[in-house]
């Protein structure tokens, strides 16, 4: 919690906002979230919530909740998470730690052998790509299909109607990487 002036501050100059306007915005006077920023002073549960809303922001975020994360960005392989499992026995673990501000989600995918995985995917406005890492699988891009076999890679927007089927009579794992994160 020692550095949440200085967080405020620097959302604050991300976001162009200059201090008397979110000063104004939040209810408070220009002077008193100077000294917030300056850690001469601390905002009310209240205060801090408003400055958050009003930096598009979290409480959270603003008292340094995910500090740890930031400074250990290494997940090791026993402490991937499955976030998500299908009826058809496909199974989704997450490859890295969860932050506010991450850009992309990535994923393990493991898809049973003679599965198809509808329920995988969410149309969503950005990209998403898939390396094979094991077996063989088939997607289906609107109406055009392609074999992705291990080594091999597929890239596409997320609008694009998507299915993912594993044929063969092996389990299939991949790469999964999307953008904006959406899980």
């Amino acid at each position: 919690m020692n550095h949440i002036g200085e967080r405020i501050k620097k959302k604050r100059e991300l976001l162009n906002l200059q201090l008397s306007d979110l000063a104004k915005r939040v209810g408070i006077t220009p002077s008193g979230l100077s000294q917030i920023e300056k850690m001469k002073a601390y905002p009310s549960l209240f205060t801090l919530k408003s400055i958050a809303d009003n930096l598009h922001s979290t409480v959270g975020e603003l008292i340094g909740e995910n500090d740890t994360l930031k400074n250990n960005p290494l997940v090791k392989a026993d402490e991937k998470l499955e976030i998500n499992r299908l009826a058809n026995g496909t199974a989704v673990y997450q490859l890295s730690h969860h932050d506010i501000n991450k850009l992309m989600d990535n994923f393990l995918v493991k898809v049973p052998a003679s599965t198809v995985s509808v329920d995988l995917f969410q149309n969503h406005q950005g990209q998403q790509f898939f390396y094979v890492i094991q077996g063989n699988v088939f997607f289906m891009l609107d109406d055009k299909e392609y074999e992705v076999k291990k080594g091999d890679s597929i890239y596409f927007n997320s609008k694009v109607s998507h299915v993912l089927t594993n044929r063969s009579g092996e389990q299939a794992e991949l790469i999964w990487v999307v953008t904006p994160p959406n899980f």
